[in-house]
């Protein structure tokens, strides 16, 4: 894919928009600056400021929940009419017409957006606790006590809730992704490659054995609800936490984390106005390749070519492999549009998108608050035969509903409450002044 070395050419120092900002060793290694004394106890951070906020991964978080919304909301529905491989039947022409553009442009682009900046994330936060004068143990234990609640999070979101959940799959990424915040780009470059190889041909080998046709092949009927009543949704959740957990740890997401460590160490996020070219250049590689080598397989959704075998599971392998690309894509077009609002700051359409990203956890996890009890089987049922197009149009005006209440949390200064209780849970109850 060339996404690792395509980073190459990059200034490996980005300037900084504190007043005493940490700089980078020669192997990018996160280490106090020489000023700061080694503290026996690493000090608690105090919450970043608005100043200190960078604009573009935080509109970049707040349209990426938008296309969370829309791929999430199809393990809600049910109800409707499926063949013997449950693909579904009987749509009609602005259903697959919807079917086809979220295959295109959204279906497991969304989820490695997130992974690419909950990297961006954990290297921004081990970059300010350095220039604190935390130490590496205090930085490591800092980020592994915030990663193991991201599982704990996730866990109860699956079982309760959802499903798809992510936060305990990037938990677990982030016990890993915290031993390599300090390694080299060198060394950064072959956990991207092995990563990859080794979740692409796992990925590839399940869908050619013979286990995929448990998932697949059935007899034609009605698509039932994963979960019909609740405590059948709280056995499935559990057992979906495990495997998404079981899956983080053979490398599943460490490739996408690690390009958010690239992004980081260049300051394409930080500064995006000095890496305008840069970020051009991606996001036309990015669209270009997804355009081309994901076709396939969204015309295969839209059930207007059919693919069988090894065209099938080619098609699926250029999909998911692509995905990561067009995640980074979408990340560089809006650190693009974050330059061309620049001069407006935090103001209008940046200031509603970044107050959804600066809340990024709450606002996704309010997306499963609304949509599992109102559509699903144990709820109110409403994702009862709901059409593809109309299921994307719910899923639009949930985010829409989270997009009013987060900018009225950032109206009156509050951060979001899932936030907080995060950060109470990772430092303590610790106060600043």
């Amino acid at each position: 894919m060339g996404l690792g070395p395509s980073f190459r050419g990059m200034t490996s120092t980005p300037p900084s928009p504190y007043a005493q900002p940490p700089q980078y060793a020669p192997t990018s290694q996160y280490a106090p600056p020489p000023q700061y004394a080694q503290p026996t106890t690493p000090p608690v951070p105090p919450p970043v400021s608005r100043a200190e906020r960078s604009l573009a991964p935080d509109i970049g978080r707040g349209a990426m929940l938008l296309l969370i919304a829309i791929a999430n909301v199809g393990l809600h529905r049910y109800g409707y009419p499926v063949d013997e491989n449950l693909g579904e039947t009987g749509m009609s022409t602005v259903d697959r017409a919807a079917l086809f553009v979220e295959s295109w442009f959204v279906a497991d682009r969304a989820r490695p957006m997130f992974a690419i900046l909950y990297g961006f994330g954990i290297a921004m936060m081990a970059w300010r606790m350095a220039g604190r004068g935390v130490d590496q143990a205090g930085i490591r234990r800092a980020l592994r006590r915030r990663s193991g609640w991201l599982i704990a999070f996730g866990v109860v979101h699956a079982v309760l809730l959802f499903l798809g959940d992510i936060l305990a799959a990037y938990g677990a990424t982030g016990l890993i992704a915290l031993v390599l915040v300090n390694k080299s780009d060198r060394s950064l470059r072959r956990w991207f490659w092995v990563s990859l190889v080794i979740w692409e041909v796992l990925a590839l080998v399940l869908v050619l054995s013979p286990i995929a046709d448990l998932f697949t092949a059935g007899e034609a009927g009605v698509n039932t609800a994963p979960g019909t009543t609740y405590l059948e949704q709280l056995a499935l959740g559990a057992g979906a936490a495990v495997i998404s957990v079981l899956a983080s740890f053979v490398l599943g997401f460490i490739a996408p984390v690690v390009v958010g460590f690239w992004l980081h160490r260049r300051g394409w996020l930080q500064h995006p106005e000095q890496h305008v070219a840069g970020l051009r250049k991606v996001l036309l590689v990015a669209v270009v390749v997804n355009v081309v080598a994901n076709l396939p397989f969204a015309l295969q959704m839209a059930q207007v070519i059919e693919l069988d075998g090894a065209l099938g599971a080619a098609a699926w392998t250029l999909h998911s492999t692509s995905g990561l690309l067009m995640g980074a894509g979408y990340i560089c077009g809006f650190a693009l549009l974050a330059v061309r609002w620049r001069e407006r700051g935090r103001t209008g359409v940046p200031r509603l998108l970044a107050a959804v990203g600066e809340r990024s956890l709450t606002a996704y996890l309010a997306q499963s608050l609304i949509m599992a009890p109102v559509l699903s089987m144990w709820g109110l049922g409403l994702g009862d035969d709901l059409g593809t197009a109309a299921s994307y149009a719910f899923a639009i005006g949930t985010w829409l509903v989270i997009l009013v209440a987060m900018v009225l949390l950032d109206r009156a200064g509050r951060r979001g409450p899932f936030e907080t209780l995060l950060r109470r849970l990772t430092y303590g109850r610790t106060r600043h002044p």
